[in-house]
């Protein structure tokens, strides 16, 4: 994942969520949709859009890091 400037809203990360949900685990998934509920930060908004971008196309070994980031940050929440 490269570095990114540009703050992304709830909505752009909802997007993101929903275009990539059929291909996260079902429990991750259903983290999300509690995850989303929440009154984020801008940080937490830009990591967690940059970790749904493009992690249909990822390899295995991306994903299972992206999961655990995943899992890191829903731990704040």
């Amino acid at each position: 994942m490269g570095e990114c400037n540009m703050d992304h809203s709830k909505e752009d990360v909802l997007k993101k969520f929903e275009s990539q949900r059929e291909d996260l685990p079902e429990n991750l998934s259903s983290q999300w949709v509690s995850f989303l509920e929440n009154d984020l930060t801008q940080s937490d908004l830009n990591t967690a859009f940059h970790l749904l971008k493009k992690y249909d196309l990822a390899s295995e070994d991306e994903r299972r890091e992206r999961e655990k980031k995943m899992k890191e940050l829903f731990h704040y929440y």
